[in-house]
């Protein structure tokens, strides 16, 4: 038991995992912008692979009436709606589609901020890319 809680201890917070995915998302939305579209596809993978790693931190969050909150019941429900739209632009190299499948995908985010009690973490379309030492154009 000892030793379960002293690796408990080691386990990042979710806001930890939380801020890999927003670094992730950052970047995929500059990738696209310059039409780089394997690298578009690298950064939305990495940020939901973040995210699955957000779930298993804390699966279950308490609302503000302290009902449980099952984060990975609204992951599924975005991945197979808003994220969906994000990976369809990206996998047609769609730059007409994108940015609206992005922003929806943000404010789908922002669904599951609210609903975990979490209303002040409002995501929005970020106007610099997180890493300044990618370069987001296509190669050669």
């Amino acid at each position: 038991n000892a030793e379960v809680e002293r690796l408990k201890k080691l386990v990042p917070s979710q806001s930890h995992a939380m801020a890999d995915v927003a670094y992730h998302w950052t970047n995929l939305g500059f990738a696209a912008e310059q039409k780089n579209w394997p690298l578009a596809e690298f950064y939305f993978n990495e940020a939901r692979s973040h995210m699955q790693w957000t779930i298993l931190i804390r699966p279950i969050r308490k609302d503000d009436q302290q009902r449980d909150v099952d984060l990975q019941a609204i992951f599924d429900a975005l991945d197979a709606s808003s994220f969906a739209g994000v990976k369809m632009a990206i996998v047609q190299k769609d730059s007409q589609k994108f940015p609206a499948a992005y922003k929806l995908a943000l404010d789908g985010c922002y669904t599951c901020h609210k609903t975990s009690g979490k209303p002040f973490l409002r995501p929005i379309v970020p106007t610099a890319p997180a890493q300044g030492i990618i370069d987001f154009a296509p190669g050669p």
